[in-house]
């Protein structure tokens, strides 16, 4: 009975120290997250742009996902639906975060069908629509650091993030451990591209993530970019 009695404590011990084991394995690495890299700034604002809704829309102050879904949105559901099952219905509650789509104007009622094949039984009210000229499509996109052009039809599958500050987050070295253990040649990245699920779902809503840790810290006064990061660390070294 005995033996019994103890073994059941044993087993208890084991199911309560093992998760909080794990959380401190995993509180260092909290503080030595690689900052999302800036990889252009001044970004032009859409202050001029026609927002879908009464209020008007910018990205200054806002973590914003920017989307260009041109002038035949509905071609593009796909890409639209993956920004909203992938990245706004995980991310819609966090402080100032905002999904914004550039299109034409002339493209309104597209618009409003597109809303109803996606929006389902909510309201998405941190995702706007920004109506402009095609000229202003063209300057605002010409702000943006990207592989690709934008297309006739004023619309690219890529979407980028820009953070409060007007500048444009990416990955100066895109590799993963593995590509890195491997050697394989470094790359950038500016944008995501929302067609492919892996990357949206992986790389895109990871990278978001890190940003909010950024401003969160910087909140906290914990922040340390990668310069400081480096400085501090050598200076224990020599220690």
């Amino acid at each position: 009975m005995k033996t019994d009695k103890a073994k059941r404590y044993i087993v208890l011990g084991i199911l309560f120290f093992l998760p909080v084991a794990f959380l401190l394995m995993l509180y260092p690495a909290k503080h030595n997250y690689d900052p999302l890299n800036i990889v252009n700034n001044n970004v032009s604002d859409i202050e001029g742009f026609i927002s879908d809704r009464a209020d008007s829309v910018a990205l200054k102050g806002h973590i914003t996902v920017l989307g260009f879904l041109g002038k035949r949105p509905l071609d593009k559901m796909i890409a639209a639906s993956n920004l909203k099952e992938l990245v706004y219905d995980k991310f819609k509650g966090f402080k100032n975060f905002q999904i914004v789509i550039v299109v034409p104007k002339g493209t309104e009622n597209d618009i409003k069908a597109l809303k109803k094949e996606i929006n389902t039984y909510e309201d998405l009210k941190y995702w706007h629509y920004a109506f402009a000229t095609e000229g202003e499509i063209k300057m605002l996109y010409n702000t943006l650091k990207s592989k690709d052009n934008l297309g006739e039809d004023l619309s690219v599958s890529d979407v980028f993030i820009i953070d409060k500050d007007l500048s444009q987050r990416g990955r100066l070295d895109g590799r993963d451990e593995k590509e890195v253990e491997d050697k394989k040649p470094a790359f950038s990245v500016y944008s995501y591209n929302s067609i492919e699920v892996a990357e949206i779902k992986n790389m895109m809503s990871d990278d978001v993530r890190i940003l909010f840790t950024e401003y969160r810290q910087k909140r906290e006064g914990k922040f340390e970019n990668s310069d400081s990061r480096r400085n501090r660390e050598l200076k224990e070294d020599n220690e």
